[in-house]
């Protein structure tokens, strides 16, 4: 990995109350200037040249993805690996959904600047989308950091723009068509980059985009039944809350609200806690949970802390989610207010280590569920105030397991990449260019990443080359995993 020394400025710096106490403020003129910088960028250019981006060639001794995955597999529950392998297989694009991991191993290989910001270190298409604020605002923004960690500016972006080729493909788009998506993207974040650098760093933290606002400029150019579509899902976004999650996911037995189980996507923790068999099937396991939710209270700021008291747990269970992250622990919590009308849903979600940690240092942070949480709060606009974290001492594995802990809805909306038409995706994706430039310019040195990426397009021009090229790695890669399902290699469960 090919790399130039980077200022001081560009690594992401721990809490205030962590660095006050270590080195104090720093002294006046002890930060290179905006223009030392851009100029420190722009010399980059000459060590790691924009061009150079473009290239991914498959190393001699490349890791085989399916070896990796496995290393993962590891640590998750074995029920579950089969289904996270049949969620992969769905389709290219759903394999590099769980293909961080190997990704990460790929880019460990590329050219970089040394610049470093807090890296989203997942950042594909579908890890984007929309939330509300705590003042009740629908943003968007990236929405899964669990493997962030500080790392290249690069790696976010180039497994951004892999995204968007991929999608594509999938999509039927034309070469030509993925290539202007691609391009899109790319050069939206170059462009919002040298924006935030001409930005004051008061302004650059409080950024966000307002779906609202971005609707009203986009609807005129659609035709109407997308401006139907689009409009319905804004009005649906703003049910998706612990309301409606009560609705969907629970009722009422024997006079008490419970959660209706689904297996194996939602077990309750009860049935896990009377099993014999499974690795959960500890006796205490549901006491180890509701002091689980004790410890994590005192993570919250203590606002959210004395709300959060004003409810009690009810009911607790496992659930799936999502692709890469399936056979992780995640469990989703009922809370109850004053009565049963009033529901909190919780999602907590164990933390492992971040794909990138192998290859970019571990983290900071001993908790890993600790490093998610402050990962988001550095780059998202706004942060869910339930956002804290909690391990789970010598459990019932026999191991302990770290956790990050959220509301399970708040307002939630995501993107339907597979219905989108060239024209709405290229729309789509540069607000989600725009939304990681943003990200990377609030902890890294924006002015240092602008001098680099400079007015002309020759570096999304590379990282559209290498995406096609990855793209076509991902397909060979996306075969292979086929093929040892075929063969037997590996177990898959799909349909789930």
């Amino acid at each position: 990995m090919s790399a130039v020394k980077s200022p001081a400025r560009s690594r992401p710096r721990p809490s205030s109350r962590r660095r006050a106490a270590k080195t104090g403020w720093p002294e006046a003129g002890s930060l290179p200037s905006p223009e030392e910088s851009a100029s420190f960028g722009k010399a980059a250019r000459g060590l790691v040249p924009r061009e150079d981006h473009a290239a991914f060639e498959v190393a001699f001794d490349r890791p085989d993805p399916l070896d990796l995955l496995e290393l993962q597999a590891r640590t998750r529950l074995s029920d579950l690996v089969p289904v996270r392998y049949g969620r992969m297989l769905a389709s290219p694009f759903s394999y590099f959904r769980g293909a961080a991991l190997p990704m990460a191993s790929d880019l460990s290989g590329t050219p970089v600047t040394g610049l470093t910001v807090q890296a989203c270190g997942d950042a594909h298409l579908s890890n984007f989308g929309a939330f509300g604020t705590p003042e009740r605002r629908l943003v968007f923004d990236i929405n899964d950091f669990d493997e962030t960690l500080p790392g290249p500016w690069e790696w976010d972006v180039k497994r951004l723009a892999a995204s968007v080729e991929i999608a594509g493909r999938e999509n039927g788009f034309s070469a030509k068509d993925r290539r202007k998506v691609v391009l899109a993207a790319v050069r939206r974040y170059r462009e919002a980059m040298r924006d935030f650098a001409s930005m004051p760093n008061m302004a650059v933290w409080y950024a966000y985009l307002d779906l609202d606002q971005l609707w009203a400029e986009a609807k005129s150019a659609v035709d109407r039944s997308l401006r139907k579509r689009m409009n319905r899902g804004l009005t649906k976004a703003r049910t998706r809350d612990s309301m409606q999650a009560l609705g969907k996911l629970t009722e009422v037995t024997e006079g008490r609200r419970r959660i209706v189980a689904d297996p194996p996507l939602i077990v309750s923790a009860t049935e896990l806690a009377a099993s014999d068999s499974g690795e959960e099937g500890d006796a205490d396991f549901q006491s180890m949970l509701f002091g689980l939710m004790a410890a994590y209270r005192d993570t919250l700021r203590p606002d959210s802390a004395e709300l959060l008291g004003r409810y009690q747990l009810v009911d607790l269970a496992r659930k799936v989610v999502g692709v890469g992250s399936v056979g992780t622990r995640c469990w989703i919590a009922l809370m109850l207010g004053s009565d049963q009308g009033d529901p909190l849903f919780l999602q907590v979600k164990e933390a492992e280590r971040s794909v990138l940690s192998d290859y970019a240092g571990p983290s900071q942070y001993g908790h890993q569920g600790e490093r998610v949480v402050v990962g988001q709060r550095f780059t998202q606009a706004a942060s869910d105030i339930f956002l804290g974290w909690v391990r789970v001492e010598d459990g019932i594995d026999g191991r302990s397991h770290d956790y990050y802990t959220r509301q399970l809805r708040d307002w939630k909306m995501s993107a339907d990449v597979a219905a989108m038409s060239p024209d709405w995706m290229r729309r789509y994706v540069s607000a989600c260019g725009w939304t990681l430039a943003r990200a990377h310019a609030r902890t890294g040195d924006r002015f240092a990443m602008a001098g680099y990426l400079g007015s002309a397009p020759v570096f999304e021009e590379a990282i559209a080359d290498f995406a096609a090229t990855y793209a076509d790695q991902n397909e060979r890669d996306y075969a292979d995993l086929a093929r040892a399902a075929k063969s037997g290699r590996i177990a898959v469960q799909t349909g789930l």
